[in-house]
């Protein structure tokens, strides 16, 4: 299978001041999905401009016509089933069916804490994460659901007319743990990972490879649990959150040697940040181009 390649793009600028040209410029370099982060602020963008990640998509869905469009990833932290799903619905329609949902459990950044409440526990945010992706599934796929959980409720829930991709849009699910992996298995028609971040620092590049290697095999282990074929799911990285850091996107044959190297693991897509200068992706934007036109077809 040939791999994919995608990117995801900030929502830092404004709409009209470079924010709609990066997303018809990321159609025009032939990418398969473009994301944005769903996030109410992050890192070291806190302090500037950050835009809301469903606004966001619903313009680029009005400004591109056959590129992919999804979060990556979506988490409970701010959000709630009832509500998203609404979004959800109506961005799929809008889209013409181009969405996929990226979501995981959430973490301990400044979403975790933004609406007033301590940050969860990493046992809350599985436990929570737990009800959220099922109901979700649910609430996208029945017309009316009703549903009395520890975390979440639904009270005669309608969604109608559902989303325009049956049974419902796809979720492209971020995990690494034994329980989200599972509701991956599960639920997913993607699985989503970064790596493993202890390595971020100080790993190696093979340190990470071995690592992603042994996630891979705890995703087939979780299918396994439920009969389900590993093979059935997309397996996407998030790129730049590996020892290599921004070094793949350093020239085209860097990023062919990276590619190819995860491509063996059984990875289906890879996910490259859009460039943004002054910051963690910057990127020679030439060099940038050169990878999106070029490199897919060197890893066919």
């Amino acid at each position: 299978m040939s791999l994919r390649l995608s990117t995801v793009i900030l929502p830092y600028l404004r709409w009209h001041e470079g924010g709609r040209a990066a997303w018809q410029r990321a159609e025009q370099l032939g990418f398969h999905t473009a994301f944005t982060y769903d996030h109410l602020s992050w890192r070291s963008f806190r302090d500037g401009p950050w835009f809301g990640a469903i606004p966001t998509l619903t313009a680029a869905a009005s400004v591109t016509q056959g590129m992919r469009l999804g979060t990556l990833v979506t988490s409970p932290n701010f959000r709630h089933p009832v509500t998203l799903t609404k979004e959800l619905i109506s961005l799929d329609d809008i889209s013409g069916g181009r969405i996929t949902l990226g979501i995981g459990a959430g973490g301990t950044g400044f979403d975790a804490t933004a609406l007033g409440q301590e940050p969860w526990t990493p046992r809350e945010r599985a436990d929570r994460f737990g009800e959220f992706l099922p109901l979700l599934d649910r609430l996208l796929t029945e017309d009316s659901v009703s549903y009395e959980g520890r975390h979440y409720s639904a009270d005669e829930a309608r969604n109608i007319p559902g989303c325009v991709q049956r049974p419902r849009l796809p979720f492209a699910v971020a995990a690494t743990g034994p329980r989200g992996l599972l509701l991956a298995a599960r639920h997913g028609q993607a699985w989503v990972t970064t790596g493993d971040p202890n390595l971020y620092e100080t790993g190696t590049p093979e340190q990470s490879v071995q690592a992603l290697r042994t996630q891979t095999e705890r995703l087939a282990e979780a299918c396994g649990t439920i009969g389900r074929d590993a093979t059935e799911l997309d397996k996407v990285l998030l790129t730049g959150f590996t020892p290599d850091r921004g070094r793949p996107l350093e020239s085209l044959d860097a990023f062919v040697d990276f590619a190819g190297r995860h491509q063996e693991l059984g990875f289906t897509d890879l996910v490259v940040h859009w460039p943004i200068p002054d910051s963690d992706f910057a990127a020679d934007e030439k060099i940038f181009e050169r990878i999106a036109l070029e490199a897919p077809a060197q890893l066919g």
